[in-house]
């Protein structure tokens, strides 16, 4: 088994028999002795950023659902801790949150794109050992994100060219 950390990829095996993570690709963006945490980085949510009441003012821009927890709150990863403060790496060149209003500022201003930066309500969580134990009974295959830049595949075929690469090995 693959050694399991930041900035690892996951996508869902084929026969794993949960609806909400079918042919998901998910960002392992934190991992600690409580658990692990991540975002589904390939389900567009139907609405945009712009569509939620708190940034009504803000230009259109693709939101993701990032997972059952929390889906109330917004969540980002990005590749620019140049322009948001705050953010902590979570492997080069990926950032895990930081500055939300410097990061809404550069989307309204164009200075961030989607290649960039995805925005997700809610997060995936696993307690201590829980997701070791859901690789280990092949629910979930594990790639290294090193190995190509997620932020600039397109998510519509994401989990297939993701399988694609994982039976290469």
């Amino acid at each position: 088994m693959m050694n399991i950390k930041p900035g690892t990829i996951l996508i869902s095996a084929p026969l794993l028999e949960d609806p909400y993570f079918d042919k998901a690709v998910i960002y392992l963006a934190e991992i600690n002795p409580y658990g692990a945490l991540g975002f589904v980085i390939n389900n567009l949510y139907p609405r945009g950023l712009n569509e939620l009441v708190e940034f009504k003012q803000s230009k259109a821009f693709p939101l993701y659902e990032g997972g059952p927890v929390k889906t109330e709150s917004i969540y980002f990863i990005h590749h620019r801790p140049d322009l948001i403060e705050a953010g902590s790496c979570i492997t080069e060149p990926v950032y895990l949150g930081g500055n939300i209003q410097q990061a809404v500022q550069h989307i309204n201003d164009g200075s961030i794109s989607e290649k960039e930066i995805k925005l997700f309500l809610g997060y995936c969580g696993w307690d201590y050992g829980e997701l070791e134990d859901e690789v280990a009974e092949g629910s979930w295959l594990v790639l290294n994100s090193n190995d190509f830049n997620f932020f600039d595949l397109p998510i519509t075929t994401l989990w297939e060219e993701l399988y694609e690469l994982w039976k290469k090995g």
